[in-house]
């Protein structure tokens, strides 16, 4: 029997090292029990969002990388292209502006005034209905598969609990009209270029829909809905919708820019990331393959363009 000595537990005094070890894992075990016990809490504390049947509540979504991948005004171009609305060369514009916005993650505003300016001289003398009708392709060909399932998820439960989602973009209303009636949303918030007898002038009426003009927008849209603010919630990706999420009660930064996310933080917002991985692969990768297939398409496009001559 004493060679199974070595199974028996031998009684002896425990060390300084021993203790240490055994005070340290009984503090580690507390720490761990006292973190889960406030996890529960702030998660039963934590209300329940969005209110079921609370008709003076609202959510208002911004589209470009907050419900769809890149911006629609871009898309909508590469649209206006294959039908043969302009050239070449602007498409390489717009293919450029799009590579840019995509990896940077972030609105250059004059890319963006560029990119207007271009649309308002494209659509110049065009019905809105003929526009309107080719939204409609344009959204299936190039917008359909880019859109955030998560952010398309809020929008659901807002849906869902009988509120009204509206999309807030800079986009022009039509496009913005037609991704809001896809996606199944209440409406669209936009820019509006000028018509005349439902023609397009080149002009604007008053300013882009951007930055403050959309928190004025939003502002405008609860009055006339009778809707309460601070029940409200607002979703956007860009440091240039602070104005618009800081009219809500329930602001989210959704793939934030460097400067909402600090901005969400020092205000305690809510963050939603549906970009995977850290920035560099969650930005650049992605948008490099997305940046290769516009550059290949305005490549070929420029080839074909010159075997034709």
């Amino acid at each position: 029997m004493a060679a199974l000595g070595w199974l028996t537990p031998r009684r002896r005094s425990a060390t300084a090292r021993s203790v240490l070890a055994g005070e340290a894992s009984a503090e580690a075990a507390r720490k761990s029990s006292q973190e889960a016990q406030e996890t529960r809490q702030v998660a039963v504390a934590e209300p329940v969002f969005p209110v079921f049947g609370d008709d003076r509540a609202a959510a208002f979504f911004d589209l470009d990388n907050t419900v769809m991948q890149g911006a629609a005004l871009f898309h909508f171009g590469r649209g206006l292209y294959k039908r043969k609305f302009f050239e070449t060369r602007d498409l390489a514009r717009f293919a450029w502006q799009q590579a840019w916005f995509r990896l940077a993650g972030v609105e250059d505003p004059e890319h963006m005034q560029d990119a207007r300016d271009s649309a308002l001289s494209i659509v110049k003398g065009h019905r809105v209905a003929e526009l309107e009708t080719i939204g409609e392709e344009i959204y299936d060909e190039y917008m359909a598969d880019r859109i955030w399932p998560g952010t398309r998820a809020l929008a659901q439960a807002h849906l869902d609990a009988g509120q009204k989602v509206w999309l807030v973009t800079a986009a022009p209303v039509e496009i913005a009209q037609v991704i809001a009636r896809r996606l199944g949303l209440t409406g669209a918030l936009g820019t509006v270029a000028e018509s005349v007898d439902g023609v397009y002038t080149g002009k604007l009426v008053g300013e882009p829909l951007h930055g403050p003009a959309k928190a004025e927008a939003v502002r405008a849209l609860a009055a006339a809905e009778g809707l309460d603010l601070s029940r409200c919630a607002a979703y956007s990706d860009s440091h240039n919708d602070i104005p618009m999420l800081s009219l809500v009660g329930h602001p989210y930064a959704i793939n934030p820019d460097a400067k909402l996310r600090r901005h969400a933080r020092e205000k305690d917002w809510r963050l939603r990331d549906y970009r995977t991985g850290r920035k560099a692969a969650k930005v650049g990768i992605p948008a490099a393959a997305g940046v290769g297939a516009v550059a290949g398409g305005t490549a070929a496009a420029i080839a074909l363009s010159r075997r034709r001559r």
